[in-house]
């Protein structure tokens, strides 16, 4: 009756089959008692004592967890997961969101979804981009140099692909300036049908509007004070002053320059994105414009 009312003790502590091991050593060295005896008043069989835990894929893939976590210290556990499972582990974002919660990693906040705008004529604001060149998105980023001087980045998007073209940085950037990023882009890559932007008088100068339509390139301009016209740049932008910005001093710009265009080949050719069924851009780019 004794042994059975210790027993049902433990048990409804709920303590772990590590804790009750630990339970059955405690009590010998505090009591002196054999282990047949130990073990029977507190419900724990004998082979458990002799039990060695062995290393689990589960250790295994926790371990490769934590190392991308580390090189990706950004990325949120979907996209750990994506990169994983390019590495050969047959896992889904579920497993990995436990492991990753059991770690103590930090989780994403939940965002609610945004409806769709229209005009008050029904029309949908946004034009939607249906191919590679449909739509290239342009906006600018501002920072601040370790010595507290501003500089500006230009970032230019290719909407449908979600590849990152370009980002440009200089102290100051005009129409010019602008002029100049997209001329090497368009001999490169092609032109596009559209270049979104916002009212920015860079964006809006006479010269630039002509050269646009003088090369056969349709500019589109969002409403004012509607910045998520611009959406996908505007998140891109979100993207590298979390991923860069706010983790990176730079003295100059070109030091700027050179660990952005770093950052610019993991986006395009590691990092995966969501909107492209958790691939990264510049594979999604190869497979929709190749032969």
């Amino acid at each position: 009756e004794t042994d059975h009312g210790e027993h049902g003790l433990f048990k409804a502590e709920g303590l772990t089959t590590d804790q009750l091991r630990q339970a059955v050593v405690h009590s010998r060295q505090k009591l002196a008692t054999s282990e047949r005896r130990t073990c029977r008043v507190l419900g724990v069989a004998r082979s458990t004592l002799q039990y060695q835990a062995v290393s689990t894929d589960d250790e295994v893939l926790r371990l490769a967890m934590i190392r991308l976590a580390k090189q990706y210290g950004r990325y949120g556990y979907r996209k750990v997961a994506e990169l994983l499972r390019v590495e050969g582990w047959p896992v889904n974002h579920k497993k990995i969101e436990r492991l990753w919660r059991e770690e103590g990693l930090q989780l994403p906040r939940r965002h609610k979804k945004r409806r769709r705008l229209y005009h008050k004529d029904s029309s949908i604001i946004r034009l939607r981009p249906q191919h590679p060149n449909h739509i290239w998105s342009v906006d600018f980023v501002h920072d601040k140099l370790s010595n507290g001087r501003p500089y500006k980045m230009l970032t230019v998007l290719d909407e449908y692909t979600r590849e990152a073209l370009c980002v440009a940085v200089k102290p100051k950037m005009n129409s010019a300036d602008v002029l100049d990023a997209l001329y090497p882009l368009l001999l490169r890559r092609g032109k596009p049908v559209y270049i979104r932007s916002d009212n920015g008088s860079e964006f809006i100068a006479t010269a630039l509007q002509d050269w646009l339509r003088k090369v056969g390139i349709k500019p589109i301009q969002i409403y004012p004070g509607s910045p998520w016209e611009n959406g996908y740049n505007e998140r891109f932008n979100g993207t590298l002053r979390r991923e860069v910005l706010n983790a990176e001093w730079f003295h100059t710009t070109k030091q700027a320059q050179i660990v952005i265009n770093t950052w610019l080949r993991q986006y395009n050719r590691v990092r995966p994105h969501q909107a492209l069924n958790m691939r990264p851009p510049i594979p999604e780019t190869l497979l929709k414009s190749g032969p």
